[in-house]
């Protein structure tokens, strides 16, 4: 995630509606970066939602070079402005290539599980793991931040959204760093296990 940061832009994926929410707070790996607007995996959510029957919108408001620090000064008025019935959280990567301290990227993420709790939304945490050139004791500790925030919080968790991606160089743009658009539907595969039941709970039952 090159540390570029984007202009804010709130996409709601669908073009009408006023179902309940997902909201999407991450960085440039759901913002989409160096791809066209409707080939990011959260483009595909939204079109996945809408095949599958929920009534949701998709509102993906990701920034590239995005950090936990960032989404907590944007959240409130995201929260405020959009009332999610899911919350999913993407956030931690640039802190990570940073080298901020766990302690700092734990507190920021609690910190984000929580507003987003209060607000009445349900929660999904994202991971990523960093290049191994950041030593192993480093990204290892790294990992295990996402995980004791999940345990913490109680949030259901999607461990490494590139898995199954970022060892393929085929399926990386040049950087090394971003999915390419070939990847994106991996990318949707590895969070949609864990998003679906919360779709589930949060479909008035009049629509199921």
């Amino acid at each position: 995630m090159r540390l570029l940061l984007s202009a804010l832009v709130l996409l709601p994926m669908l073009a009408r509606g006023d179902g309940p929410v997902v909201l999407v707070l991450g960085d440039s790996l759901s913002a989409g970066y160096g791809l066209p607007q409707d080939r990011g995996w959260v483009a595909l959510l939204a079109q996945r939602v809408r095949a599958k029957g929920y009534p949701h919108r998709v509102v993906n408001a990701s920034v590239s070079g995005d950090t936990t620090a960032g989404g907590l000064t944007r959240l409130p008025p995201l929260l405020e402005r959009n009332r999610p019935a899911v919350l999913v959280i993407e956030l931690g990567a640039n802190d990570g290539l940073r080298g901020l301290s766990f302690e700092e990227i734990e507190g920021n993420l609690i910190r984000l599980a929580d507003l987003g709790r209060r607000a009445g939304s349900r929660l999904l945490l994202i991971g990523v793991r960093l290049p191994p050139n950041y030593g192993a004791a480093y990204t290892a500790g790294f990992q295990a931040v996402f995980r004791k925030v999940a345990q913490r919080r109680r949030v259901p968790f999607v461990p490494h959204l590139l898995g199954g991606v970022a060892e393929h160089l085929d399926l990386m743009q040049a950087d090394g760093l971003h999915p390419n658009a070939e990847a994106q539907p991996r990318l949707l595969d590895n969070v949609w296990p864990k998003l679906e039941p919360l779709l589930r709970e949060t479909t008035p039952s009049s629509k199921r």
